[in-house]
């Protein structure tokens, strides 16, 4: 990916020389991890000059990198003002394509990634991004090949191993997608995403102690992400850990806590409660067992599981039920 310098650079001439020093300080705070000021500098550059379409596509760069449900939308505005501006910004249409993926759109994310590789042909970005477009789109084994063009082109970069373990796992074939997984962690350069995948797929095998070490290092990368406190309540819960389970959940569901609307955070929020529900039933805690799995079964009605457990609940009258496994 081009270095955010030399970015503005190539698009200097399209920019007004007055929003060019706020440009630099949002490509700075970009780097450093410092999205607030990001947002603000990209703010006044857009203010100085609303025709630059790299400003725009800075300015929804940096809402995305705020990591909140609430910007998503105002990214996705700001990356579509960039592209009509210019449609050329090849990059815009990779950010683009992110947001339709996490919003359940994998339809619109092959459109605008295509259309960035008739461009740009041959970025291992776009190729290993169309590959999980195309695995949820229903296809993993078209999904494996983009991964294998995305890794010829830049065998270094460490997410097409996720992508890949993921339509790995869609096959079945989950011996494979352990193998992309450990390799990829040996990487200093280690997604979230990928040590939470390893540590399902140990959990499945009930290697609980090497599951819990590689979630718990998720959680020190990112420890905002609901996905990783639910992938440890998921471990407590497997080994009747009911109260170490609900100290895990109130992390991933704090007072206040926002989920973007789309079919990915609706099944996660589902899978929450079903967590939250299997912990309080093995407390013996029965209303709040029963509240938690009628709160994941309104956001999944097929939650065949969550169903069954609350009838069982609901029919046992007075008698406490014994802890869930």
């Amino acid at each position: 990916m081009l270095a955010w310098f030399s970015w503005l650079l190539l698009f200097a001439p399209q920019t007004n020389p007055d929003a060019m020093p706020r440009l630099k300080e949002c490509s700075a705070a970009l780097e450093r991890n410092l999205a607030q000021d990001a947002v603000k500098a990209c703010k006044t550059a857009v203010g100085i000059d609303p025709q630059s379409a790299a400003a725009h596509m800075l300015l929804g760069q940096a809402y995305l990198e705020l990591r909140s449900a609430s910007m998503i939308a105002e990214a996705k505005a700001e990356l579509q003002q960039a592209l009509d501006l210019d449609s050329g910004l090849v990059w815009a249409r990779f950010y683009l394509a992110k947001i339709y993926l996490d919003t359940g759109r994998p339809d619109k994310a092959k459109a605008e990634l295509e259309e960035a590789l008739r461009a740009r042909p041959g970025v291992s970005h776009f190729l290993s991004l169309l590959g999980e477009a195309e695995r949820k789109s229903g296809h993993p084994e078209r999904a494996l090949e983009l991964h294998r063009q995305a890794l010829a082109a830049d065998p270094k970069m460490n997410t097409v191993h996720y992508y890949a373990a993921l339509a790995y796992m869609d096959l079945k074939k989950d011996e494979e997608a352990i193998a992309e997984l450990e390799a990829s962690i040996q990487s200093p350069y280690v997604a979230p995403e990928l040590y939470l995948t390893l540590g399902s797929l140990y959990a499945q095998r009930k290697r609980y102690r090497e599951a819990e070490a590689v979630c718990r290092k998720a959680i020190a990368l990112d420890s905002t992400r609901s996905e990783a406190w639910l992938n440890l309540a998921q471990l407590f819960n497997a080994q009747g850990q009911s109260d170490q389970a609900l100290a895990a959940l109130r992390q991933a569901l704090p007072p206040g806590k926002t989920f973007p609307t789309s079919p990915y955070y609706q099944q996660l929020q589902a899978d929450l409660y079903f967590e939250l529900g299997r912990a309080y039933a093995g407390k013996s805690a029965r209303q709040e067992a029963i509240q938690a799995f009628e709160q994941c079964l309104s956001l999944d009605s097929n939650r065949v599981e969550a169903r069954k457990r609350l009838e069982e609940l609901r029919t046992a009258g007075g008698r406490l039920l014994p802890p869930v496994h």
